[in-house]
C-alpha cells in the first residue's frame, strides 16, 4: 500500500515510556514498540555515530520521521563534543501540530528544547542548532533525490522492506554506497536476508549484530577502504 499524507498518524506510548507514531493503515509504527528511544540509541548512535572516531562527521539519515534520530545526534554530539553536519531526507514529514504533540511526550527530557528547534527549523536549508550540530532536512523520494556530499555515517530508517520494498533495492543501496566515505558505516534496524544481499550487492562489507529491545539482530554495512 501506498503512504500517504491521508493516512491517520496516531502518537503511542512505547514500553520505555517514550512515543512512537503508529499508522493503522499500514499497521506500522514508526519506532520499536519495545522502547523507541532505545530503539534509536542502539541501532543509531551506539551503532552508527559513535562507531566513527572522527571529531567532525557527516551524517545522512534516509528517513527523518519524528526528528528522533536528529534529536539524539544532537545530544550525543554535544556531550561528545563531536562536530555534525546531518542531511535528512523524508517525503512525508509531520505538520507542526503533529510533531508538536509527539514533543508532549518527551516533557521533562534531556535536551527536549533541542528537539523543537530539529523540528520547527524550516526544510531545504542548513541549520546552525547549536555549535556542534547543523542540520538540513530534504523534502524528497530518495529514489530520484541527487544526495550531494559524502558522508561518514548512513542511517537507513525507512519504513521496513514489507512496507517500502522499492527503498531496500540494490540501486538505492548502490546510491547510497556512492557517497559514502571510505570506511564509512551504514546502520539499520532490519536484518532481513534479501536486504543484506543487496547491501553486498552495492559493494558493502556487511555483518550481522545483536539488534535492539525486542529485536534479535540488525544489520551493519561498511564501505571498504579499497
Amino acid at each position: 500500500m501506498p503512504i500517504s499524507r491521508k493516512m491517520r498518524r496516531l502518537i503511542k506510548r512505547t514500553r520505555d515510556g517514550s512515543p512512537t507514531i503508529f499508522i493503522p493503515e499500514l499497521n506500522e509504527h514508526y519506532h520499536s514498540v519495545y522502547g523507541a528511544i532505545a530503539e534509536s540509541e542502539h541501532v543509531f548512535i551506539e551503532n552508527g555515530l559513535k562507531r566513527i572516531a572522527k571529531r567532525n562527521l557527516s551524517v545522512f539519515e534516509i528517513g527523518f520521521g519524528t526528528g528522533l534520530n536528529a534529536w539524539l545526534t544532537c545530544i550525543a554530539a554535544e556531550k561528545d563534543k563531536k562536530k555534525v553536519l546531518y542531511h535528512t531526507i523524508e517525503i512525508s514529514p509531520l505538520n507542526k501540530e503533529e510533531w508538536q504533540e509527539y514533543e508532549k511526550y518527551l516533557a521533562g527530557s534531556a535536551g527536549n528544547p533541542l528537539f523543537r528547534h530539529v523540528n520547527g527549523c524550516p526544510w531545504g536549508k542548513e541549520v546552525i542548532i547549536s555549535s556542534w550540530f547543523r542540520i538540513k532536512k530534504i523534502k524528497d523520494d530518495i529514489a530520484r533525490h541527487n544526495i550531494k556530499g559524502t558522508y561518514d555515517v548512513i542511517y537507513f530508517d525507512a519504513f521496513g522492506p514489507d512496507i517500502q520494498p522499492e527503498i531496500w533495492t540494490k540501486e538505492i543501496f548502490s546510491k547510497i554506497s556512492a557517497v559514502m566515505n571510505a570506511g564509512a558505516v551504514l546502520t539499520t534496524y532490519s536484518a532481513k536476508g534479501e536486504v543484506r544481499r543487496n547491501l553486498q550487492a552495492a559493494g558493502l562489507k556487511v555483518e550481522r549484530i545483536p539488534g535492539p529491545p525486542g529485536k534479535r539482530q540488525m544489520l551493519l554495512a561498511f564501505k571498504p577502504f579499497q
